[in-house]
């Protein structure tokens, strides 16, 4: 295994975290609703997450309403991974309370934005509930997710945690920023908490390279089996809540479903979760790059023969 970035404490690169933070730092009334409500004759997803606009056999308003769902989840998704995210940032600070400060400082900031925006998807749910029809279920619930989450390796969690601030800021650079025809409210939701996720990603990457540095090889292999375990997780809450929410659409579109269509939009609804929360994440080129310098090739080919069977 060769190590090709190394990392130690990096004082100037957790001050430069501090200093962004500072200076993009926003209010979720006052900044992002501002007493708007959500447009609900626009999408709230991009087809590029969404993928409705593969499910053909759905009418424009039908897949501008599936899209809706899916935001809707996309932002109680993050208010649950943001649950464990923070509890372990706050865990990892406690590294640096007797050591550098600065890093100490960068990281309660971290999750104290990782708060905020937990109550900002909490709001969020609420004011879709009042505009959306009754029966939606957000099925996985946050601090039983956390607990199994926390019960892992350090390093696994880190890994996990990087994986999705990555993803995040591909989403919003590449999917949600440059789509016209989006909810203008839902829209600036995702500009706001992309300013703060930017330098979350950098300090996941930190810790989770310093974490790695304190492992034999050993704990390193039982903590990518971890990892594994995660990913597997994810995915098993991707189905659950897949399954849940083409019930829901079902439920309350204008027309009936064939079995075989209800189940293709279960499927389609499925195929565009793992798009949105594990495959997107992986070919992050800053992920596989820091993922493959920690790893033997040997574990490289599991982590791979495990996504296989999700892609």
């Amino acid at each position: 295994m060769t190590h090709a970035l190394n990392y130690n404490i990096e004082t100037d690169r957790y001050a430069k975290c501090i200093e962004v933070s500072k200076r993009v730092r926003w209010d979720i009334e006052q900044d992002v609703i501002r007493g708007r409500k959500f447009d609900m004759d626009k999408k709230f997803l991009p087809d590029g997450l969404s993928l409705v606009d593969k499910m053909d056999f759905l009418s424009t308003d039908e897949q501008r309403f599936l899209s809706q769902i899916q935001g809707r989840t996309y932002a109680n998704v993050f208010g649950l991974v943001e649950r464990f995210i923070c509890a372990k940032v706050m865990d990892k600070s406690q590294d640096h309370v007797l050591g550098d400060q600065v890093a100490l400082e960068a990281l309660v900031r971290f999750s104290d934005e990782e708060l905020k925006h937990q109550e900002m998807f909490r709001r969020l749910d609420e004011m879709a509930a009042a505009q959306m029809p009754a029966g939606y279920e957000f099925q996985p619930q946050a601090n039983d997710v956390a607990k199994v989450v926390l019960s892992m390796s350090d390093w696994s969690v880190l890994g996990l945690t990087l994986h999705i601030e990555l993803f995040t800021q591909v989403h919003y650079k590449e999917s949600i920023e440059p789509y016209q025809n989006l909810s203008e409210l839902w829209k600036d939701v995702f500009l706001y908490h992309w300013k703060e996720e930017s330098q979350h990603a950098i300090m996941d990457e930190m810790e989770w390279v310093r974490e790695d540095q304190k492992l034999s090889d050993k704990e390193r292999n039982k903590a990518v089996d971890d990892f594994i375990e995660l990913v597997g997780a994810v995915d098993g809450i991707l189905q659950l809540q897949a399954g849940h929410d083409a019930h829901y659409f079902v439920a309350n579109s204008d027309r009936s479903f064939r079995d075989d269509e209800a189940d293709k939009i279960r499927q389609g609804i499925l195929k565009a979760y793992r798009w949105q929360y594990i495959i997107s994440g992986v070919q992050v080129p800053r992920f596989s790059q820091i993922l493959k310098s920690l790893i033997t090739e040997e574990q490289g080919v599991r982590i791979t023969n495990a996504l296989a069977t999700i892609i």
